[in-house]
């Protein structure tokens, strides 16, 4: 990094330090490339100008856009290779049969007719034997070529040369592409030329053919450009950083320009991260056989639900390459993401992120704010009511907790107009468990300040202290969860502490939150409520709603709730998503568990899912109409003596009784994927995705190879 605080444009990664020569008996692998285009140690620009000029046609949702040649919806009918050989060989016994049959006069000689009828008496009654001979053969060739043709049809000739012929030996190798026309060309950014920034093209064209640019800089500058072509950022002052700095203009505010370390392959002009490779099986439909998977923002918009037991890869195959390509995008100013996770879940390294939230861990730079960054006292009594109890509502979507944010309300309302802030987590437990001190000094500070209104709040919460039915004992011992000595440093309301608030998803900024799961796991659980509750909330009042935001959970354990299923819900409409992984689907209520799959429009079962887990992905799943082919083997009885010897001949050669097949083909509905196939025929490190996009366009449950 420079001393302006700006990275070398050469990238992050060092030199590899030499090793010694493998043997040539034991070649080593080669390593895995953990660079983006345009990110290598020297000035080749190759890499990074293939990648951007490589392309990108429409496909269906959750393919792999870069490279991907598409395929028909219906897979072509092939014939089986012993089929295709045998006739090919019956045609041409056939063919050559025909020949001699013409050829020793046996159909007679009608066949030399239109020879006769054509051709001048002069041609075939002179004494010329060689112009003679010319003429019969070249016939005779002409009908040879006339049968050779015909029976090359009827036997798919055509077919076994291109499977097994010099077409299917080698490949020619593709011819090299020519570079793309300047008004046609990425590159040269005929965009900035046609709207009169020619000098800003040329500067970061040049970028571009030297090396110094990469995909996270085309993003970024991209961005940038379409915030210029809305009217939000000034023509001449996005030309000006451009000719000033070129592709490291409008960074990011953390200055970087590309995470530490790579694991998954990203695309950052699709916005896609590529997760696996959908498998060739038949199950799957036959366009998506073989193409790469991948997910954008534009699926991540319906949010994504993954159910897999613990080592079935979702942290390693699902959250961090996602995570990943969340953080490439808030680089280039098009995303925020907020990751929560236990301590050392690999959710990626410190560097990757703006903020990181260490609770419970005294070396924390920042804090998190128990209420949102809010200065409503009925938002943040409602957020904290949802994260403190919201597990203990009525599991059933209609119902709601709003008692506990009318206590919370009665509470917070007075604090905050007496002491300008919100209290503690010490003195919220002292307001609910009714203390006469903390509630007498509340009500005296009140007092002649003219808020009859707050001093009413305070009479009816203390009339309720002790009452049946008071959820304020239940709040005091939820929110002991975190007035313990290991979070003492933390939810800080005096100002003295760093507390991020979700308020900031208006930025495109990366948020890295690490609960303190190991002797703390009610806490967690409840903070994670607390984190989805409020970015639920910061996502309905967001002003830039062209910046997408998306809430990644490790471990959804404890954290659906009635109100967070509806706040899933309503994400989709605010350019917002949200990734939720779970072990079982027992972790959620079952009342909740259908409502909460049908909020999801990505929905992933990983290999080892129970089958009462497989039951309700097959519901939501739904079923579909299949060919069913009923195959019926009747024996044969012979009536007459010739008839007997036979089948007794065809017993002792096949040493089975002779049989005739019949063959029912009907239509039927039956389950996409049933729950004994996702329980039992799931692979390992795979796992079957339904997809659906933002735009309403559906992907079929597929089986993905999260390895390949």
């Amino acid at each position: 990094m420079d001393s302006d605080g700006t990275q070398d444009a050469r990238g992050t990664h060092a030199t590899p330090v030499p090793r010694p020569a493998v043997p040539p008996e034991a070649p080593a692998m080669p390593p895995r490339p953990t660079r983006a285009p345009g990110t290598g140690a020297g000035p080749d620009s190759s890499a990074f100008l293939t990648w951007l000029r490589a392309p990108r046609p429409e496909a269906q949702p959750g393919v792999w856009r870069l490279g991907h040649v598409p395929r028909p919806d219906e897979e072509p009918e092939r014939i089986p290779t012993r089929q295709l050989l045998s006739g090919a060989l019956i045609a041409f016994l056939v063919g050559w049969l025909i020949w001699s049959l013409l050829w020793n006069g046996y159909l007679g000689g009608w066949w030399v007719l239109p020879l006769e009828l054509f051709t001048p008496d002069s041609w075939r009654e002179n004494n010329d034997r060689v112009g003679n001979a010319i003429l019969w053969y070249s016939y005779y060739t002409l009908i040879a070529l006339v049968i050779m043709v015909g029976v090359g049809r009827l036997g798919r000739w055509g077919e076994i040369w291109r499977r097994f012929g010099p077409p299917a030996w080698s490949r020619a190798a593709p011819a090299p592409e020519r570079p793309p026309a300047p008004e046609q060309d990425p590159a040269s950014w005929p965009a900035l030329r046609a709207a009169g920034a020619a000098d800003a093209a040329e500067r970061l064209a040049a970028e571009a053919r030297s090396g110094l640019m990469r995909d996270v800089d085309y993003a970024r500058l991209t961005r940038a450009w379409q915030g210029v072509r809305s009217g939000r950022h000034n023509l001449a002052t996005f030309s000006g950083a451009v000719l000033k700095d070129g592709a490291a203009a409008c960074l990011h505010p953390s200055g970087e320009r590309d995470v530490p370390a790579r694991v998954a392959r990203h695309d950052l002009v699709s916005g896609q991260v590529r997760l696996g490779t959908t498998a060739d099986d038949p199950r799957n439909p036959y366009a998506y056989r073989g193409t790469g998977l991948g997910l954008g923002p534009d699926l991540l918009g319906t949010s994504l639900l993954a159910v897999g037991p613990a080592g079935s890869g979702k942290t390693a195959t699902v959250v961090r390459p996602l995570t990943e390509s969340l953080c490439l995008h808030a680089l280039a100013g098009r995303a925020a993401v907020v990751v929560v996770g236990a301590a050392g879940a690999g959710l990626g390294p410190e560097d990757a992120f703006d903020v990181v939230v260490r609770i419970g861990n005294p070396d924390s730079v920042y804090d998190l704010d128990l209420y949102g960054g809010t200065g409503d006292p009925d938002e943040a009594a409602a957020v904290l009511a949802e994260a403190l109890v919201g597990d203990l509502a009525d599991p059933h979507p209609g119902s709601d907790s709003r008692r506990s944010t009318t206590v919370l309300a009665q509470l917070l309302g007075p604090f905050r107009a007496v002491h300008q802030r919100f209290p503690s987590v010490a003195e919220l437990r002292q307001l609910l468990d009714g203390a006469p001190g903390a509630l007498g000094a509340l009500r005296t500070a009140l007092e002649g300040s003219g808020q009859e209104g707050l001093l009413r709040e305070l009479d009816a919460r203390e009339r309720q202290l002790g009452h049946p039915g008071d959820v304020a004992a239940v709040l005091a011992d939820r929110v002991a969860l975190l007035d313990r000595p290991a979070f003492a440093g933390f939810f800080d309301t005096s100002g003295q502490s760093r507390p991020f608030s979700l308020k900031a998803l208006d930025h495109p900024v990366r948020v890295r939150i690490d609960l303190p799961a190991r002797g703390h796991a009610e806490a967690s659980r409840m903070l994670a409520r607390l984190v989805l509750a409020q970015f639920t909330a910061s996502i309905a009042v967001r002003e830039d709603r062209s910046l997408f935001a998306c809430l990644v959970l490790d471990d959804a354990t404890g954290v659906v709730t009635p109100e967070a299923v509806r706040g899933i819900q309503r994400l989709r409409s605010g350019n917002a998503g949200a990734v939720l992984t779970l072990r079982s689907l027992d972790d959620v209520p079952r009342p909740l568990r259908g409502p909460l799959l049908g909020s999801a429009g990505c929905r992933m079962a990983l290999a080892g899912v129970t089958p009462w887990d497989g039951q309700d992905f097959a519901e939501v799943w739904g079923k579909e109409w299949t060919e069913a082919r009923d195959v019926t083997d009747r024996q044969i009885i012979a009536e007459t003596p010739a008839g007997k010897a036979v089948h007794a001949l065809r017993r002792v050669i096949t040493g089975k009784a002779p049989t005739a097949r019949a063959v029912t083909v009907r239509q039927v509905e039956r389950e996409r994927w049933s729950a004994s196939e996702l329980a039992h025929g799931v692979p390992p490190g795979h796992a079957v995705l339904s997809l659906t996009s933002v735009n309403g366009e559906h992907a079929p449950p597929l089986l993905v190879d999260l390895r390949g």
